[in-house]
Formats: C-alpha cells, sequence, structure tokens
C-alpha cells in the first residue's frame, strides 16, 4: 500500500551546470501531473512524463527542475579564422610598402592578438547529450527516493486501516451478540402483540396475522446486514495486502460499509443494537478519511 502524498529532493551539478529536482504530491481522484521543466533539455518532458505514468497510478503530482549556471573558469582563445584574415592582410601591407620603398616594422605577435576578433573569451560548454544523462540519472533518484516515502507514508496507513478494521469487526461482534441476547424477547414481544390483536379485533385471519407479524421479523432482522459486514473485512483486508493500487476499491468498500451500518442502525429496536450501531459508523467514517490518502 502506497500513500498519495509524498516529497523528495535531489541536487546535482556538471561543470558550470547545476541543478535541483522536487517532487510532490497530495491526494488525486486519479493521476495528474503538473511539470514545470526547462526547454533546453531536448525531449526531457516525454521521458518524465512516460516514467512517471509507469510508476505512479493516483495523486496531484509536481515536477520542477530547476537549472542555473555558474560563472565557471572563463579564459581566452584564438580564433584561427580571425588570425589568419589578419596575416594575410599584413602580408599584403608587407609587399605593398617593399613595392613603394617603404620600410616597415616587422609586426609581433602581440600585434596580431591586439586586432579585434583575434583573441576571444571562452568558456566551458557541458555536451548536451551528457547533461541530459545526467540530468535524467539524478530524476530517477528523486524519483526512486518520492516512491520510497510514499511506499513508508502507506505502510503507516495500513496499519491504521486494518487496526480500524478489527475495531469493525468487534462491533460485528457484539452486534451479533446482541442479537442472540434480545431473540427471545423479540418473539416475546411478537406473542404479545399478536395476543392484542387477537384481543381488540376478535375473530383474524390467523393466517394474514402470521405474514405481518413475519413481515415485522423480517424487517427488524440485520443478520443479512452482519454477514455482509463480515465479507467486507475480509475484502478490505485483501486489499491492504494486495500489492497493486488499492486506494478506488477501497474508497468503494467504505461506502459498503457505510450503508450496512446505516441499514442496521435503521431496523434497531433495541437501545444496545443501536449504540453498537453508532460505535460501527464512527470507526467507518475515521477509516474512510484514511483511505482517502490512498493510493
Amino acid at each position: 500500500m502506497h500513500s498519495m502524498t509524498g516529497f523528495s529532493s535531489i541536487s546535482g551539478a556538471l561543470g558550470r551546470t547545476s541543478w535541483v529536482w522536487e517532487i510532490r504530491s497530495v491526494n488525486g481522484r486519479g493521476l495528474d501531473l503538473r511539470l514545470r521543466l526547462p526547454d533546453s533539455i531536448e525531449g526531457l518532458e516525454i521521458l518524465v512524463r512516460k516514467r512517471l505514468g509507469e510508476t505512479l497510478s493516483r495523486g496531484n503530482v509536481s515536477v520542477n527542475l530547476r537549472l542555473s549556471q555558474g560563472e565557471g573558469d572563463a579564459g581566452f582563445r584564438v580564433d584561427e579564422t580571425a588570425m589568419i584574415a589578419v596575416l594575410k592582410a599584413l602580408e599584403q601591407v608587407q609587399e605593398r610598402a617593399f613595392e613603394m620603398g617603404v620600410t616597415l616594422a616587422q609586426p609581433t605577435a602581440a600585434d596580431v592578438l591586439s586586432q579585434r576578433g583575434v583573441l576571444v573569451m571562452s568558456s566551458e560548454q557541458e555536451d548536451p547529450e551528457a547533461l541530459k544523462a545526467a540530468v535524467v540519472a539524478d530524476f530517477e533518484s528523486a524519483l526512486a527516493a518520492f516512491v520510497e516515502m510514499r511506499a513508508a507514508e502507506g505502510k503507516q496507513l495500513a496499519a491504521v486501516i486494518l487496526s480500524q478494521l478489527s475495531q469493525i469487526e468487534t462491533c460485528v461482534l457484539a452486534a451479533s451478540d446482541e442479537l442472540a441476547a434480545r431473540a427471545a424477547d423479540h418473539i416475546a414481544a411478537l406473542r404479545k402483540s399478536l395476543a392484542f390483536v387477537r384481543e381488540a379485533l376478535g375473530d383474524v385471519d390467523e393466517t394474514r396475522v402470521a405474514q405481518e407479524i413475519a413481515l415485522l421479523a423480517v424487517k427488524a432482522d440485520v443478520t443479512e446486514e452482519l454477514d455482509r459486514l463480515r465479507a467486507h473485512i475480509k475484502a478490505a483486508r485483501d486489499l491492504v495486502a494486495s500489492t497493486s493500487a488499492s486506494g478506488r476499491k477501497l474508497d468503494f468498500l467504505a461506502q459498503e460499509f457505510n450503508r450496512e451500518a446505516n441499514t442496521l442502525c435503521s431496523k434497531s429496536q433495541a437501545k444496545g443494537l443501536t449504540a453498537i450501531g453508532l460505535d460501527l459508523k464512527a470507526v467507518i467514517d475515521q477509516m474512510r478519511e484514511q483511505i482517502q490518502n490512498v493510493e
């Protein structure tokens, strides 16, 4: 069992480029992905969406990647094309000056480097593929940490839900005992009602009276509701133990739990059984709140 809430953050760097991955999620009806990724890394969003879809089932998931460029080690380099152009120009000047009988001093390397465009600033640039590989590797680490956190919270949720299922089971057992204890009283009450009807109405259709009494007995019987609650408890425990996403099924099952508890309370004709039904509804509501966090 995994929770739908989680967070992870991983930072990394390559050369002058550094980054921070952040993944966070909250409860959601389905899988809603919200990505904030730079466009400078080609194909990154497609990859991230694919991996999230393969790994997660539910939750509102936000993924943010912040890239930053440091100053790094700046230096100079010679632009060879510009240097050759300058040397050819100097050669032409020297030849023309010789033809005209003009003597010129030989240009130095400093003279050549001082010409515009020959000496330019240089800075280290990361290889795009190497940068993408490093960023993706850290995303995988962030995703693994994120899933691990959701699993840890899911383990805690499972323990809470199992405890609540045990409380529900205790209520069902108490309701069964109460039902058995009041059976004799219920029969006595029906006989008293039958005697009252005979005395008040005199000659009546015994078959009709028996049918009406049977109908009242069926309406007051909560045996079926208790049987269904036992079946729901077993199904819920199986879902908690399941390795697949079970949040949606547990949510549906919680609704069924609540429906049976409401019916039990409405059918109850005894103070003790009503009290048990109210306790049952309280525990089911608490369990349903926890289930809202399950993936």
